[in-house]
């Protein structure tokens, strides 16, 4: 079930409407009934994929609750183990598993032997990456000692599989969500009604935005050898920005759904393309993924505590493993690899921090040198978004090829209709810098205007959306991670 789908529309009010009448009952029948329609979300993707969230789901409940009660440190430990072997054991098989058997075989037939082997016809089940990831955080979280295991398995698997962040986050932790699952929620009308803001807008990037520059995006990536290098460059920058209005603009629906049933979820994007160097960009970018390795990862294997060596090694890791975990290709490792090396010359001056402000914090617009800034880091940024599209290294290589050519400074092969498209997202970006120092952009965009100005422009989000809008269903970029 898509949010951007008929079936969601039709879904969601009923969810809403139910949920706020059980808000005189008790909290646990509340919480059941959360747990069942998510289920129920979960399962209109393939319903056999929903007894593997349940394993997960009980796995990690019965081993954290054996962890806490173990009597020795062996115990623990092998409660702890299981957990975590089980989980990345899953993870392997249904997304790592034809990758690995792949690569080691073409590894042997460099050297001249040449092995039969079998790949696995497997379907990659939707949010595995993200709720398995969310079940690791709570074990280790427990064998840390930072918190104490949940009893109540109906929490516990609500935390796991509530769906506005089932499918592609963001990715919590127990300690910000389950508290919130735990208490009464009372119904605030200002929350709802920022909620649907947040929604409109998420939908506004989705619809408008991301899906007709995936249309050119599509086009160009798929076909590229037969375009010049300027319309390469267009290209790139499509799927920029169809990348960021997809991703952001789910996690938007999602925090706003949550939002208007009494919870508020972990903040994903803080408007990461108006970063003036890669490591703010990380701090803004898919940052509940972003922070997850930092605390888990990073932070485990010494973070910054140690040599600089240390400081590049670990930092290198987390990078690999961030694009690994995007998927099961070369081309995201190379990617990961790209970023770790724009992030590099920041670690070894100790200039990884100097952007912590908003941009341009209390003016209209930016100095020169911000500006200067913000080119480069995105410049860079779409320069590695290529890999990430790219079908292979192969198709990457020639993309960049066609792009570093004499073609780069011809006119563009493009339609009248993919200009504008350009200008949707120059209009929808001058939004976007107007509410940077907001949780999204419209957040309180026409606060002191009319109410019936106001109105109308929301109205005006609704029909360009419904103007621009694809007549299919489109799945959101991230529902293959």
């Amino acid at each position: 079930m898509l949010f951007n789908s008929l079936n969601f529309a039709l879904f969601f009010p009923i969810v809403f409407f139910v949920y706020w009448l059980l808000a005189n009952k008790k909290l646990k029948i509340q919480n059941a009934f959360l747990l069942i329609v998510s289920y129920f979300f979960y399962s209109c993707w393939d319903w056999r994929f929903l007894f593997l969230l349940l394993f997960s789901t009980l796995l990690d409940y019965y081993t954290a609750i054996k962890m806490q009660d173990a009597s020795n440190t062996g115990k623990r430990k092998f409660w702890f183990w299981l957990s975590i072997g089980i989980n990345l054991g899953f993870l392997g098989v249904f997304k790592y598993y034809n990758f690995f058997i792949d690569s080691f075989a073409e590894a042997l037939a460099t050297i001249g032997f040449q092995v039969n082997y079998t790949t696995l016809n497997i379907i990659l089940p939707v949010g595995i990456s993200f709720y398995t990831f969310h079940g690791l955080s709570y074990v280790i979280d427990i064998y840390n000692k930072r918190i104490e295991p949940v009893r109540n398995f109906v929490d516990y698997a609500l935390f796991v599989s509530f769906f506005p962040l089932l499918v592609a986050g963001p990715i919590e932790r127990a300690t910000h969500l389950l508290p919130q699952i735990q208490k009464k929620r009372v119904f605030e009308y200002s929350k709802v009604v920022d909620g649907m803001r947040q929604i409109l807008w998420g939908l506004f990037k989705k619809v408008v935005i991301a899906d007709n520059c995936a249309i050119y995006a599509d086009m160009i990536f798929n076909d590229s050898d037969n375009y010049n290098g300027s319309t390469l460059i267009l290209g790139a920058l499509f799927f920029a920005v169809q990348i960021y209005g997809d991703f952001s603009g789910y996690s938007d629906i999602a925090l706003g759904t949550a939002r208007m049933l009494g919870i508020e979820l972990l903040r994903n994007f803080a408007f990461p393309y108006f970063s003036r160097d890669i490591a703010e960009f990380w701090r803004r970018w898919h940052i509940s993924l972003s922070t997850w390795f930092r605390d888990y990862l990073y932070f485990p294997l010494g973070g910054s505590r140690g040599s600089k060596w240390m400081s590049v090694k670990n930092t290198f890791i987390i990078f690999l493993v961030s694009g690994f975990w995007h998927g099961a290709n070369w081309t995201f490792i190379v990617w990961g690899f790209l970023n770790a090396l724009y992030f590099l010359p920041l670690l070894l001056l100790g200039k990884n921090r100097n952007n912590l402000d908003i941009v341009a914090q209390g003016k209209l617009l930016p100095s020169l040198q911000d500006v200067l800034n913000i080119f480069v880091t995105f410049s860079l940024t779409t320069l590695a978004w290529i890999f990430f599209r790219a079908e292979s290294l192969t198709h990457a290589w020639s993309y960049l090829s066609g792009i570093f050519s004499d073609s780069a400074f011809d006119h563009p092969q493009l339609s009248q209709e993919g200009y504008t498209t350009i200008v949707l997202s120059l209009l929808f970006f001058i939004v976007e810098w107007f509410g940077r120092d907001r949780q999204f952009a419209i957040s309180h965009l026409g606060y002191n205007w009319p109410q019936w100005v106001r109105w109308g422009f929301y109205s005006l989000l609704v029909v360009i959306a419904g103007l621009f809008m694809q007549t299919n269903d489109t799945p959101f970029i991230y529902f293959q991670f």
